[in-house]
């Protein structure tokens, strides 16, 4: 019968989760040569190769993507058991992986990172910015944070920020050229800017409401990104119409360079969330990290979780 070492299952969880020897080898304290060679190992055991490799690549086999949908659920709770060890320490420490929103994140993080830090400097962070559904146990985050419709079903949340409002904005410029759509359906004639979500590939779907009743509007979007800041510029720039969350632009809004339109259309969404597994907040990191969000997100929280 074939063992593995944790430490080679271990080895092999970074590689596939970084998609790189090198960042593996940073992540673990090893050198990349010892990262290699616990694959190798891995791979002479069992006589199959796990990931395809070159030069500037790594990716899964068949075999490997098997060996990681099976192993990285279980090693997760592994990790977990032996971190619950550290409540027995002075301080919180350790190393906190969360998933965030790519622009919306950032806005959050910008100040609650710096915060934590400076308060628990024995905890490290990897910072994940993506905009897709994620599946924090599968793949090994401690904790996430979205609009609150696309929270996991069964984790805990607790509300970071109130419900945010959402604009469909364009520049003075286009305005004078292309006229001001009056109702949603206007769009269909004009130039919109559409977000293509990092993950899933699908284009975010405008969504309004008229009458209490909310409906999407499939507009021809001669551009498509999947970076909010850039399509906030290339609205500034006049090259079409953008649907933003108003704190993305609001530097924008105040100084007229982008103006809103369809007003009485377009709904609020749910705020921010920061979620995760009830079975890991009792971590001291992790319990850190949630009173630091919670102090620095007052009074729009409000004490709000669900």
């Amino acid at each position: 019968m074939k063992t593995n070492s944790l430490d080679g299952i271990r080895t092999f969880l970074a590689v596939a989760e970084r998609k790189s020897f090198s960042a593996a080898a940073l992540q673990l304290g090893v050198t990349v040569t010892a990262a290699s060679k616990a694959v190798k190992v891995m791979e002479r055991q069992h006589g199959v190769l796990l990931f395809k490799r070159n030069t500037r690549n790594v990716a899964f086999t068949e075999a490997g993507a098997g060996l990681y949908a099976s192993l990285a659920g279980a090693t997760r709770q592994i990790d977990d058991a032996f971190a619950a060890l550290t409540m027995f320490r002075d301080r919180p420490a350790g190393h906190l992986r969360l998933t965030v929103p790519r622009a919306l994140g950032a806005l959050v993080m910008r100040a609650l990172i710096p915060r934590f830090r400076g308060s628990y400097p024995d905890v490290t962070i990897d910072l994940s910015l993506d905009d897709g559904a994620v599946d924090l146990l599968a793949h090994g985050y401690d904790a996430g944070i979205r609009l609150g419709q696309f929270v996991e079903q069964g984790m805990v949340a607790v509300r970071l920020t109130g419900d945010l409002r959402w604009s469909v904005v364009g520049a003075p410029g286009y305005f004078e050229r292309k006229g001001r759509p009056l109702i949603p359906e206007d769009l269909m004639r004009h130039d919109t800017l559409a977000y293509r979500f990092h993950t899933s590939g699908a284009l975010h779907r405008w969504r309004f409401v008229r009458d209490g009743e909310e409906f999407l509007v499939e507009t021809g979007a001669p551009v498509v990104v999947n970076d909010t800041t850039l399509i906030a510029d290339f609205a500034r720039s006049g090259l079409g119409l953008a649907y933003m969350p108003d704190v993305e632009i609001e530097a924008d809004l105040a100084s007229g360079s982008l103006l809103r339109v369809l007003e009485n259309y377009v709904p609020p969404t749910s705020g921010l969330f920061l979620y995760f597994p009830a079975r890991t907040q009792s971590q001291p990191k992790l319990r850190a990290f949630i009173d630091t969000a919670l102090a620095l997100s007052r009074p729009a929280s409000s004490g709000d979780t669900r």
